[in-house]
């Protein structure tokens, strides 16, 4: 019998947490305890939502991914396949957010409207503990984002990036081992070859490709 044939079990949901209507998860999830997801997010199959993360409504996420404790993940994220998000990652979908109206008579509505900007997080990336993802942008293939950084604009497939704001400063296998450090990889022109796995990568001036 191949992977891909492989019977998953049904998913499985803690007695504490809340799955609101028109939720689908996948078989093979599992939902641990004070998770809460709210109406009419798709997860996918063998996927890992750790305790008291918050998934809101709408969103999109893979199979395979792996969400550690205490992620707030806000409408308009999607999450592709085969992703890690580890404890304490905030997204984030208005870049000039307020409560009220101008006159603070009024609450605005949390509902999503024309500044409610998405962010779609790629297959195989990875972000670390305690991150900060802005919205209106994209976390490449395979990319790596270090703990405690703040993403405010796109970071490429295949790169490492932290800091506040984030930045590029290597390249990243696929395997996670760092392949290549540079702080100026738009400037770069080479091949690069994985230490642990002997994975090759071509990188020419940001743009990095894997070598068959």
């Amino acid at each position: 019998m191949t992977a891909s044939h492989v019977l998953l079990d049904a998913p499985y949901v803690h007695p504490t947490a809340i799955v609101e209507k028109n939720v689908q998860l996948g078989n093979g999830t599992k939902i641990w305890d004070n998770v809460h997801i709210r109406h009419s997010t798709h997860i996918g199959e063998e996927c890992i939502v750790g305790e008291k993360t918050h998934i809101a409504y709408d969103v999109r996420i893979g199979n395979r991914v792996k969400i550690n404790a205490a992620v707030y993940i806000c409408t308009a994220v999607t999450i592709e396949d085969g992703v890690m998000i580890s404890a304490g990652t905030v997204f984030t979908n208005d870049r000039f957010p307020r409560a009220t109206t101008p006159d603070l008579l009024q609450l605005r509505s949390s509902d999503p409207d024309e500044t409610t900007l998405a962010t779609t997080v790629r297959g195989g990336a990875t972000i670390g503990a305690q991150c900060t993802i802005g919205c209106d942008l994209e976390i490449g293939r395979f990319a790596m984002i270090g703990m405690g950084s703040v993403v405010t604009r796109s970071v490429p497939d295949f790169h490492l990036a932290f800091g506040n704001p984030a930045r590029s400063v290597g390249v990243v296998c696929r395997c996670g081992e760092a392949v290549l450090r540079s702080d100026k990889l738009s400037e770069v022109v080479t091949s690069a070859t994985c230490k642990h796995c002997a994975r090759v990568y071509t990188i020419d001036k940001g743009v990095v490709t894997e070598t068959p």
